[in-house]
């Protein structure tokens, strides 16, 4: 227990772009991890933390990457995610395994598109925090409205410990406002921490910022407001504690600074991670008890008590597969063997190893808070280890549905078997990565969270795989609802000699609301007997097979709720599958009477350039069915917000680049799916309906 105090599961997000591998750079460098300081767009070979010749040949890290170092003491396993909306699925996985987060904001660019995001993942998964606004160097820094931006947008209560000194060009350090010191960075890379009497220039706001953070922080302990009414001096001990407790508890979030690539502001951050982001003791977890028709159980950090672990991450090599896994509770040993909760097998748990990016380091075995990985154990992202005589499963993690498609064909028939083999790969490792046949045309189809994110795939599947394809153009998932509510009375009768088939359903059709949590939801009415109980899960099962493909354009469709109202059924010709039938027939019949609709994704777009093509760029997205929400002019850049459909976002990439003389940035990300204007919807059916009525002819 006492060596678990000394955890800390850490892991940078953020928006891209905003310096999560430069800052991850530093961090290793100054644990002693690495020699020397490696840049994401080095001549030398990249980042540490972005192995991959991919990451290191476009500047962007497409997988996490784990690491650990020892800080103070304390061992930090820390998780470097993407920023790219499209490789989301890395930071869901990491963030559901972490017992704490560091934030990284831009502080010129201040809360992002993609900040969004990762606050929703770090509130989905209760994960405490601290913020750290990094290039402080740049030109327009301003971190008092990146702090103003956090409050509003992201609605969190922001309680700045440090204030700067100087910004862009003139950014010398920071001032620690829990010691009242200023704090520099001098020598070789910034390694050696100055901490001196604050400059005469800043000790009024300095005294200003203290007062508001001991106010702040105050609302979380009554001893600390008593002190504070009576104007006694409040021991640094007492405000590291108070600071620590109202993180955890994430009432509120410690705001940093820095300039990660200046080499600035790191070391402090990471005295901050130590001090004020939990250790594994800190964060209860909880698993569901099978054995106990699914009662939630608390776990405990106890290394005597019977292992559960989770594996969040898959990835397949050539020697075999690598589970990254997150042990819990127990203590997960070389050469034991231990149940997967999903497949009810017990395996053996050949050789642990402890990651440093691409690199391993062997270990005999791993307790509470670990964050290790397996070779060559078969399991799948999300499963539970634990040890035989308990049947526990942890919370599975959650999974965004693609939003875009692309066809790809095989140059040749050995391509089509090292395609296959990749493909079966990417999907183990990559839940928001799918792949289907089009059972009309017979082509493979991908589909994924981007064009990059496809994009990046493809190029994997040539270089690691050396199978050529063919790739189609890109489609969008659209997909169809219901308008009105409709009545459905189907009865599936057949008598073929011996027994037949013979199910009745009665019910009704109702569109969900467009806010609802689901996309289908079902209603048992039956009290009457008309049909026996062992038969309406064949119904229920009956009604979600006909939503995978819509009678309006063989698209997926969303917002039905499936009342079961009456029906009837025989004794001897009545079974589960005449059932299934029954409801799937009476599905596509019902679903051509609500007047249905199309569905298409909208992406959330922001764009960054110069202030001179503002009206360039504003015009091309109305252009382009796009909703401006705001624009936002920070010194000579410019800042657009807005909603477009995605089927007009494809190559903005080099659009954008052409209409702002390479100046300009973009990002998007999903936002919700809207109704299809009635022209544009005519058009795309016409559309299908067309490539239907051609492969009919061939």
């Amino acid at each position: 227990m006492k060596n678990i105090v000394k955890i800390r599961n850490i892991g940078i997000s953020a928006h891209i772009d905003s310096g999560k591998t430069t800052l991850s750079e530093r961090i290793l460098y100054y644990a002693g991890r690495i020699h020397r300081v490696q840049e994401v767009h080095g001549i030398d070979g990249g980042a540490t933390m972005d192995y991959m010749a991919l990451e290191r040949e476009r500047g962007i890290t497409i997988t996490s990457a784990a690491t650990q170092v020892i800080w103070n003491d304390k061992s930090i396993n820390f998780i470097d995610t993407p920023g790219h909306v499209d490789f989301t699925v890395e930071v869901e996985r990491s963030l559901r395994v972490l017992d704490g987060a560091i934030m990284v904001l831009c502080a010129v660019g201040g809360v992002q598109s993609q900040s969004f995001t990762v606050d929703q993942q770090m509130k989905r998964y209760r994960v405490p925090r601290i913020a750290f606004i990094n290039k402080m160097d740049r030109t327009g820094a301003d971190p008092q409205h990146v702090r103003k931006d956090m409050a509003e947008k992201l609605g969190l209560n922001v309680v700045s410990i440090q204030i700067n000194m100087g910004q862009a060009e003139s950014f010398e350090g920071v001032i620690d406002l829990i010691t009242m010191e200023a704090v520099t960075f001098e020598g070789n890379d910034g390694k050696k921490v100055i901490r001196k009497a604050i400059p005469a220039e800043y000790t009024t706001a300095a005294a200003e910022a203290r007062n508001e953070m001991l106010e702040a922080i105050s609302m979380f302990d009554d001893e600390m407001m008593e002190m504070l009414l009576e104007e006694k001096e409040i021991e640094v001990n007492m405000i590291r504690r108070t600071i620590r407790e109202a993180t955890i508890n994430r009432d509120i979030v410690p705001l940093m600074m820095g300039s990660a690539f200046k080499n600035k502001g790191v070391q402090p951050l990471m005295d901050a991670v130590c001090d004020f982001l939990p250790s594994p003791l800190d964060r209860p977890a909880f698993a569901r008890d099978h054995d106990n028709e699914g009662t939630e159980v608390p776990l405990s950090s106890d290394p005597d008590a019977k292992l559960v672990a989770m594996a969040f991450k898959i990835t397949d090599e050539s020697f075999g597969q690598l589970s990254y896994v997150r042990v819990y509770q127990g203590k997960m040993i070389k050469g034991q063997q231990y149940r997967n909760a999903r497949t009810n097998r017990m395996q053996r748990i050949g050789r642990i190893v402890r990651m440093h990016a691409n690199d391993r380091e062997d270990i005999t075995d791993a307790g509470p808070g670990d964050i290790i990985a397996l070779v060559a154990v078969d399991c799948a992202s999300g499963d539970t280890f634990c040890d035989d005589g308990i049947n526990y499963s942890l919370e599975s993690i959650f999974i965004a549905d693609p939003v875009i498609s692309l066809s790809i064909t095989p140059a040749s028939s050995a391509d089509q078997e090292r395609m296959a083999k990749a493909l079966s790969r990417f999907m183990k490792e990559d839940p928001t990565f799918r792949v289907s046949t089009d059972p009309e045309t017979g082509q493979t189809i991908v589909a994924g969270m981007g064009e990059l994110h496809l994009d990046v795939y493809i190029e994997r599947m040539r270089r690691e795989f050396k199978a050529e394809v063919t790739v189609g153009l890109p489609c969008v998932s659209y997909r169809e609802a219901p308008n009105v509510e409709a009545k459905f009375n189907y009865k599936h009768k057949k008598q073929t000699g011996g027994s037949g088939q013979f199910a009745h359903v009665v019910g009704r059709l109702i569109p969900l609301d467009k806010d609802a949590e689901t996309h289908y939801e079902f209603e048992d009415n039956i009290t009457s007997g008309s049909i026996p109980s062992e038969y309406i899960p064949a119904v229920n099962k009956g009604f979600q097979a006909a939503m995978k493909k819509g009678p309006l354009a063989g698209y997926e469709i969303v917002g039905c709720k499936m009342c079961l109202d009456d029906g009837s059924f025989h004794s001897v010709d009545s079974s589960e599958m005449a059932f299934r039938t029954a409801a799937r027939n009476a599905f596509i019949e019902v679903f051509k009477k609500s007047r249905p609709y199309l569905l298409e994704p909208i992406m959330a777009v922001e764009i960054e350039m110069p202030a001179e093509f503002q009206g360039h760029v504003i015009g091309d997205l109305n252009s382009r069915r796009g909703i401006i929400l705001s624009t936002e002019n920070r010194d000579n850049y410019t800042v657009v917000q807005a909603e477009v459909p995605l089927s007009s976002m494809f190559g903005y990439a080099t659009i954008i680049r052409s209409m702002t003389k390479g100046m300009g940035t973009f990002s998007m990300e999903m936002s919700r799916y809207a109704r299809v204007p009635i022209k544009i919807s005519e058009e795309i059916l016409a559309r299908r309906n067309e490539q239907t009525g051609q492969l009919a002819k061939k």
